[in-house]
């Protein structure tokens, strides 16, 4: 069965100058055609070093399906690579952020967004057709404030399509069974929308290594709850970041699993503030 991100796939962890100009002439004709001068949803794309999967990103978000008017908008944090120019070929409006970490770029984009409705991207990662506007209608019901979803990794050479839908099934169950008490520690900054003025109330942290997303999602439920998506429709598609970062899929599951039955507790307990470990925060 064809996978909705096969063609986008085919420039993932591709350099850009590789790409053939009537590709990108094709993306940046579409990305221009989904602007709008009265967004009600601004989709902020945050990237680091992302020449090789920007695009990927990109044409993704060019194909979305959706019925709110929106605008795309890009961080560039610092980026080393071509980054920059990607953005400047596409003719995405962005912003240059020299403050490196996902909290400055967020909150970079969020400083800059126009739309009602703020969207977090990941340029590392690729949405489905109707990801925006199924965030947005769920947005849009009563007290919800802010929405999450699940997230899907594509199989390749190092990673089998078995082992990747263990380990997401696993994961999914987790934070399924998390999100009932600590809605916050299930929210991730690449699959997270939320309303925009709130949100600006509250910023997203900057003080810490990983965990702004999360911080802000606690912070808005005192004006509503947090839904969450679980159907296909609305699951990403990425690469594998940090979870690359300890080796197989297997390591990478027992790192995680050992860590979740250490905080057991965290399933069975509330807090009213989002709590910090010393090892997370920039000194």
């Amino acid at each position: 069965m064809k996978t909705w991100y096969k063609e986008y796939k085919s420039v993932y962890n591709k350099p850009f100058s590789q790409v053939s100009d009537e590709l990108v002439h094709k993306i940046h004709d579409k990305l221009q055609q989904m602007q709008s001068q009265e967004p009600i949803v601004t989709v902020s794309v945050i990237a680091y070093n992302e020449e090789e999967r920007l695009l990927a990103c990109l044409w993704s978000l060019s194909e979305m399906s959706c019925k709110y008017p929106m605008e795309i908008i890009g961080v560039n944090n610092n980026s080393q690579d071509d980054t920059e120019a990607i953005f400047k070929k596409l003719g995405i409006p962005y912003f240059n952020e020299p403050e490196q970490s996902p909290g400055h770029a967020r909150q970079c984009g969020l400083d800059h967004a126009r739309g009602k409705y703020f969207i977090n991207i990941d340029a590392d990662t690729m949405y489905p057709p109707k990801y925006v506007e199924l965030m947005v209608s769920t947005l849009e019901e009563e007290r919800v404030v802010a929405v999450g979803s699940f997230w899907s990794y594509f199989p390749d050479k190092s990673h089998s399509w078995l082992s990747i839908k263990l380990y997401e099934f696993a994961r999914d169950c987790y934070l399924w069974a998390l999100h009932f008490n600590r809605p916050e520690l299930t929210v991730r900054g690449m699959v997270f929308g939320h309303d925009t003025v709130l949100a600006k109330q509250y910023g997203f942290r900057t003080n810490i290594i990983r965990g702004e997303d999360g911080s802000l999602a606690k912070d808005l439920t005192r004006h509503g709850k947090i839904r969450f998506l679980y159907k296909r429709k609305t699951r990403a598609v990425t690469g594998y970041g940090t979870v690359g970062l300890d080796g197989s899929f297997f390591n990478s599951f027992w790192v995680r699993a050992k860590k979740a039955i250490l905080s057991v507790k965290k399933l069975f307990t509330k807090k009213d503030h989002y709590e910090d470990e010393e090892s997370n925060l920039i000194k």
